[in-house]
């Protein structure tokens, strides 16, 4: 358990970052499966269009701090190709 009053903070600090970290990256999650999905239905027009609105949102994910820069490109570069593949 934490004594010193900065690691009372620090501790205190770490749940509340915990929980915006948690929630952005639900968030993130819900746009790449609106991807996922779009793909599915094999709807090249829809799969487009949800990579467009997904694309900022992991990028914003990167600069927050809650995905690697290198994983978000990854992860866009599979999905821009999948859904180029449905032409």
């Amino acid at each position: 358990m934490a004594n010193s009053p900065q690691a009372k903070k620090r501790a205190r600090q770490n749940e509340s970052r915990l929980a915006i970290n948690k929630a952005r990256r639900s968030r993130i999650r819900t746009f790449l499966r609106a991807v996922e999905e779009a793909i599915e239905s094999g709807d090249k027009a829809s799969a487009s269009a949800a990579l467009q609105a997904a694309q900022p949102e992991l990028m914003r994910g990167v600069t927050k701090g809650v995905f690697h820069k290198n994983t978000a490109s990854r992860k866009m570069s599979r999905l821009a190709a999948r859904v180029k593949a449905l032409g």
